[in-house]
């Protein structure tokens, strides 16, 4: 099974940028005129559609290779790139409005370290916009070997509660047609897998697009449906 890690918009699927870039629209609603924190921002993409929105956003990663990309890339007046740990972020206490990081906690040896600074970099009435993977059971042994844990929705709740004193979670997931699941349920899908035109005898079939193709129109983020949700968002506040 591919792992894909490290999102660079040129070289990746639309429906795969889609799915990424629909946090990043989910958490613009937040930065409007604001000072923001994309923290673990890869090759910037996100960091530039935040920018879109806020004053001024600053895009941190820790591979001085996706932030040499991103400034060549996705330069912009307000946006600042600068290689950094998430372990040990070096900016002010209260620096920012707003701090975001998607599909990072699962990456990292100590989330909690992490967090703690996220809680102290954001302002009194910031907010941080998280994600992760979600899985039915916590595990510390996950098949993506790039990640360090998988968490459930209660256990992702509950490491966020021991920094922040509001969470409230939302999952992500594609929207599908009532014919797709239920072909779903009755395995048709991997009879197909097996066949050379799978994915587009699937969309054709179900009326639901393939991964590839999918567009911000066919996911959605909302706090119903956490059972299915393929990723976890959070907005935390202090």
């Amino acid at each position: 099974m591919s792992h894909p890690e490290r999102i660079v918009p040129d070289e990746t699927e639309p429906g795969i940028v889609a799915l990424h870039l629909k946090r990043y629209a989910f958490a613009r609603r937040f930065c409007s005129g604001k000072a923001v924190l994309d923290a673990a921002c890869g090759v910037g993409y996100g960091t530039a559609f935040l920018a879109e929105a806020a004053r001024r956003v600053v895009g941190v990663d820790r591979d001085a290779d996706a932030i040499e990309y991103a400034r060549d890339r996705y330069a912009r007046p307000n946006v600042d790139f600068v290689t950094q740990d998430l372990a040990a972020l070096d900016f002010r206490d209260g620096e920012f409005d707003v701090v975001c990081s998607f599909e990072t906690i699962e990456h990292l040896d100590e989330p909690e370290r992490f967090l703690a600074h996220a809680a102290r970099l954001l302002r009194a009435d910031g907010v941080l916009v998280v994600s992760t993977p979600r899985v039915d059971e916590t595990t510390t042994a996950p098949a993506n070997p790039f990640h360090r844990v998988e968490l459930s929705s209660a256990d992702f709740e509950r490491l966020l509660g021991r920094h922040f004193a509001d969470v409230e979670l939302y999952g992500q997931h594609r929207l599908e047609t009532r014919r797709h699941r239920l072909l779903r349920r009755a395995d048709l899908f991997g009879m197909r897998r097996r066949l050379l035109f799978a994915r587009r005898a699937a969309g054709l079939l179900s009326g639901t697009a393939p991964m590839a193709e999918v567009s911000a129109e066919g996911i959605a983020i909302s706090k119903d449906g956490l059972d299915r949700a393929s990723e976890l968002v959070a907005v935390c506040r202090p």
